[in-house]
């Protein structure tokens, strides 16, 4: 029992030499959605919160982020969430990419799919009341049809 402790420490201690890039890619704020999109203050505080850190170039990483394993899994979380939806990207999408995105957002926060359980463990601040909820699927849904108007020709 102790060989097999003291073969989990050292292992422990030499994945520790392999850390996470925790560099975020340059941010351009007029490819922002609460930019584009002029998200009203009190509605962009709650996307910042509870979307930026996995749905952003903005990630702002814990101290967890620095240890691994479980900064290898916090990378990997990261890099699928801005590969589903990027904020501060946002003005690449094509209109009709946009309205995708923004559906698929009204459905998340609907279901209460987003924020991830997993997320508002370790950032209680990004647990949504119904009353953010229901602020989040209205703005959503208010932009979604400002930008399938824009898309009529």
């Amino acid at each position: 029992m102790k060989k097999v402790l003291i073969v989990l420490l050292v292992a422990f201690i030499i994945i520790q030499f392999f850390p996470i890039d925790k560099t975020n890619p340059p941010v351009n704020p007029g490819m922002d959605f609460l930019k584009i999109k002029k998200t009203p203050p009190e509605v962009a505080k709650i996307i910042n919160t509870s979307c930026y850190d996995c749905h952003s170039n903005e990630t702002k990483y814990p101290w967890y982020s620095s240890i691994a394993p479980s900064s290898w899994f916090l990378k990997k979380h990261i890099d699928e969430g801005r590969k589903k939806l990027n904020f501060s990207t946002f003005a690449m999408y094509e209109p009709e990419r946009q309205a995708h995105k923004l559906q698929e957002c009204i459905e998340m926060v609907k279901k209460e799919e987003m924020p991830l359980e997993s997320y508002i463990l370790g950032h209680q601040d990004a647990k949504l009341t119904p009353e953010q909820r229901g602020e989040l699927i209205k703005y959503f849904k208010k932009v979604k049809e400002e930008t399938e108007r824009s898309m009529v020709f």
